[in-house]
């Protein structure tokens, strides 16, 4: 069919350079249905003889080219997965050359390079930032917020702690969280636990209209889930965020990567990883 299409990240190593950004140049384009495969570590002759064969055989399935995007480092594998029955999208022809004309300096030509763990500080920043975002999810340890880069603040099921961890992933920041709760509604100030922490505090709100579907899947028919509830605690979050100057994010229509990078910007925060 014609607007269905086979798209390939190829890469000799993990894919995910591929997968990333072949992704975001196939979502500029509507109405075609795109099937995505990801083929890491093709990091052999043999493999790309065969990755090649199985493209060859997709597009005699599809009676279309398939969309091959890759990142491979080494030409002689390269230039297997460069074959007539597909599209070949290779970023590091696109780039490396230029840059090495630019730089007046060949590339190391190393595979790995991007996604090794290569430099132990940052490998080793991800991982306490991860272990952090755990240790401190959903309002654990309170009182041991000294250390944290930044605490997300909110009610339940409004985006807290996928966001943290993408923050510890992503960028190496430690990120805690304290949810909201009715008990911390109705009363002058932050509560207790943050009211030292002010300056590291961010808020996420939704609209209760999405936080109450998300909490039915959780807790159908309970209180917890009813849109009255809902609206009442969003509400009652949206008055401390603005009475304490606290700034906030609406997370209803912004995907994990675009909460977290988000606040990277407006929360001032420097990242441990890249």
């Amino acid at each position: 069919m014609a607007n269905r299409r086979t798209v390939y990240f190829v890469s000799d190593r993990t894919g995910i350079t591929a997968e990333m950004l072949g992704h975001s140049l196939i979502t500029q384009f509507e109405g075609i249905d795109f099937k995505r495969v990801t083929l890491p570590f093709v990091d052999t002759i043999d493999k790309a003889h065969q990755v090649a064969e199985r493209i060859r055989q997709t597009a005699l399935q599809d009676g279309a080219r398939p969309l091959v995007f890759s990142t491979f480092v080494k030409n002689e594998v390269r230039e297997i997965i460069h074959i007539p029955e597909a599209h070949v999208v290779d970023f590091f022809e696109a780039f490396i050359e230029p840059l090495e004309a630019e730089l007046k300096q060949e590339s190391s030509h190393t595979v790995g390079k991007s996604h090794a763990i290569e430099n132990f500080h940052e490998y080793n920043a991800r991982i306490e930032a991860v272990n952090y975002a755990l240790a401190h999810d959903d309002g654990i340890k309170p009182s041991d917020l000294s250390t944290a880069d930044i605490v997300l603040v909110g009610v339940s099921r409004s985006g807290k702690t996928p966001t943290c961890l993408y923050l510890a992933l992503q960028y190496g920041i430690k990120a805690a969280n304290y949810p909201l709760t009715p008990d911390d509604f109705g009363q002058t100030g932050l509560p207790k636990p943050l009211q030292a922490f002010k300056h590291k505090l961010f808020g996420l709100t939704i609209v209760p209209e999405r936080l109450a579907q998300i909490r039915a899947e959780r807790k159908p028919d309970s209180r917890y889930a009813s849109l009255d509830n809902c609206r009442f605690e969003v509400a009652e979050a949206e008055a401390l965020y603005r009475n304490a100057s606290i700034p906030h994010l609406n997370t209803t229509n912004k995907s994990i990567e675009e909460l977290a990078s988000t606040i990277v910007h407006k929360a001032n925060l420097a990242r441990r990883i890249y």
